[in-house]
């Protein structure tokens, strides 16, 4: 065990009871930030930002959001190059979400809930239950891995150092205010939505977990 090696977690949350979403959402932010800062200056090497400790009045900030938000707040603060971030989230599952996550600063995801779904298929019958779990997630994490792949050569960049944090995108259906704030520098050219609607798609989500459904009423 190393002593100079340190690492902590911090938690991607955000109040579901507020009658105030987005400023619920604003308050979780400024909450990450401020507990990522105070983990590093304690002499943190690596953060895990994780929202698995939700709950029925804890909703998970959305992933791309709190990414974006801590490595620029971390950045903004001349902290960014003194932790690595890893992200432990159920939101990640396509190849474009972990290309977004990357060229905005994670440096690792843990997509949890892909994994204990890929499991959940198998013990179900939907995959060939002679399978080793292991192999199955392999399977999984090599797709991924071919598709950033795919995706960094199409932007003619080879390494994926060279693709983490560059923030490659354009922006499409966020206002300037979320730009500004948890975005910038990122290319958008027209309005959108704001914290405001961000917040109440993710509290919908998050109330539709934990809904009680009848058993008749589930998708087959």
């Amino acid at each position: 065990r190393r002593d100079d090696f340190k690492v902590a977690g911090v938690a991607a949350l955000f109040d579901a009871d507020d009658s105030d979403p987005a400023g619920a959402l604003r308050r979780g932010l400024d909450a990450l930030l401020a507990t990522a800062e105070a983990e590093i200056r304690n002499g943190a090497s690596i953060l895990i930002v994780s929202d698995r400790d939700f709950s029925p009045t804890r909703a998970p900030i959305p992933s791309l959001l709190a990414t974006a938000a801590l490595h620029n707040g971390l950045l903004a603060r001349g902290l960014r190059a003194q932790a690595g971030l890893v992200l432990e989230s159920g939101e990640p599952r396509e190849v474009m979400h972990f290309c977004l996550l990357c060229g905005y600063g994670v440096n690792a995801i843990n997509p949890y809930l892909a994994f204990e779904a890929i499991d959940n298929l198998r013990r179900r019958g939907d995959l060939p239950a002679n399978t080793d779990p292991e192999q199955l997630t392999d399977n999984f994490i090599n797709a991924v891995k071919k598709g950033l792949l795919k995706t960094m050569s199409k932007m003619g960049i080879s390494t994926l150092r060279s693709y983490r944090a560059a923030q490659l995108f354009e922006a499409i259906g966020l206002n300037s205010e979320v730009i500004d704030t948890y975005f910038p520098g990122t290319a958008s050219r027209i309005e959108g939505v704001g914290l405001d609607v961000i917040a109440r798609e993710a509290l919908a989500r998050h109330r539709s977990a934990f809904q009680e459904r009848r058993p008749d009423s589930l998708d087959l």
